[in-house]
């Protein structure tokens, strides 16, 4: 892909650019226990069979499927962990556990309460269905098939699949380090005292916790000063790190060194500007082996462009396949009246059924931000969306609940 250096991009080019030019750089291995969140590195092929034998799906009896609805005598009982029983005749079964191995010979099982019991055994149900709850070996996971599939993330069920196979380490790449720093005089973390002139940086904790929530390993820079000697220190205490993150000093202010610094020290610019509203000012380049996104200042306008952007770009580092944007189908809660000229994007709130734009969101505000669900993203083209209207969102919160109790069969 030809790179189109100092020039704004489309949404589409930004997103193409950080897909086509960001890898996973290094692998681990990791107890399993360890690496839960982690993404496979490579595939894994099964090293027997699951189940490892024909076993029983209930607690019944093994039966010959001819001897339906006639009385027959119970041979033995087998539990769970037992050595499978030898062959068994006609007019005989084997009372079974679940999980127990079927006996050579068996044809089906029945269940204990489909049987009735007489003075020399049981009588067996007028109809017996062949291989009726027999779990057969493999049926599960046949030995040499790929059961776990690199490039995705390891879940709590992931867990079961190796735990099944004696897995006790997996390779998986490594977290990536993502480091994050503001630039301003004005900021103030949030632990200090600050003069009326003065802001408290809310951008950093903000992309501090949701990068952990990402999956990386975060470290923080405290707030580098506007001149070009600060940023610098700053940058090269950073660059070390897989991705760094920076909000404000990107603009076209006096004091906005933020470019200029990371051009000194010999980054790669990508792209300098997205057509995007909010969040116009975002740069994305690299700087030997680190990967560098310059985000503006303005909370929403900074939050709008981390998941957009700087998402896919951890998910893209991280090493997983699944790295494009999911999208949500629902609808317009209500009718929504905006200017057209720009793509633009409108955090909202979801109910599982229908998306609602927060009202009067701009881009320096933060109260927007804790109520957000998601976003839809416009086209310059379109000023209107009426209610109803189908829209696709693209979700920020995934861990859905609701105040209310609804029915969840489908019927």
């Amino acid at each position: 892909m030809k790179k189109r250096v100092n020039m704004t991009l489309s949404i589409e080019e930004a997103l193409e650019t950080i897909y086509q030019n960001v890898e996973a750089k290094s692998t681990h291995i990791l107890a399993i226990e360890e690496a839960l969140g982690a993404i496979v590195a490579k595939d894994y092929e099964a090293n027997f069979d699951l189940p490892r034998f024909d076993n029983s799906a209930m607690d019944g009896y093994a039966v010959k499927v001819a001897d339906a609805g006639e009385e027959v005598k119970v041979k033995e009982i087998t539990y769970a962990g037992d050595v499978q029983e030898n062959a068994f005749s006609e007019r005989e079964v084997v009372k079974i556990m679940t999980g127990a191995p079927t006996p050579k010979g068996c044809e089906a099982i029945v269940a204990i309460e489909d049987v009735e019991p007489t003075e020399n055994g049981i009588k067996l149900p007028l109809t017996i269905k062949q291989n009726n709850f027999i779990r057969f070996k493999g049926e599960d996971i046949k030995s040499g098939k790929i059961f776990l599939e690199a490039k995705t993330e390891i879940t709590a069920y992931s867990m079961a699949l190796l735990a099944s196979q004696g897995i006790t380490h997996i390779e998986v790449y490594r977290q990536p380090k993502v480091v994050i720093f503001s630039t301003g005089e004005e900021l103030k973390a949030h632990y200090e005292r600050i003069e009326p002139h003065q802001l408290y940086n809310s951008n950093a904790p903000m992309f501090a916790a949701r990068a952990k929530e990402l999956g990386c390993d975060v470290s923080y820079i405290s707030t580098a000063g506007d001149t070009m000697e600060s940023l610098q220190e700053a940058i090269n205490n950073a660059k070390d790190a897989d991705l760094i993150l920076t909000s404000g000093g990107v603009s076209v202010g006096d004091k906005d060194f933020t470019k200029e610094a990371f051009k000194e020290l010999g980054m790669k610019t990508y792209f300098s500007g997205i057509d995007i509203k909010p969040g116009r000012p975002t740069n994305f380049g690299k700087l030997g082996e680190c990967f560098v996104i310059n985000l503006p200042g303005n909370p929403l306008a900074a939050m709008v462009n981390f998941e957009m952007f700087v998402k896919p770009t951890i998910a893209k580092l991280t090493g997983t396949k699944s790295f494009y944007h999911a999208l949500i189908s629902t609808k317009m809660k209500n009718e929504h009246k905006f200017r057209a000229g720009k793509n633009t994007v409108m955090l909202g709130i979801w109910d599982g059924d229908a998306f609602e734009v927060i009202k009067g969101q701009k881009p320096g505000m933060v109260a927007p931000l804790d109520k957000a669900d998601g976003f839809i993203v416009t086209t310059k083209k379109i000023d209107y969306l009426e209610k109803g209207q189908a829209v696709k969102m693209i979700a920020v919160k995934l861990d859905l609940k609701s105040e209310k109790k609804e029915d969840f069969f489908v019927k």
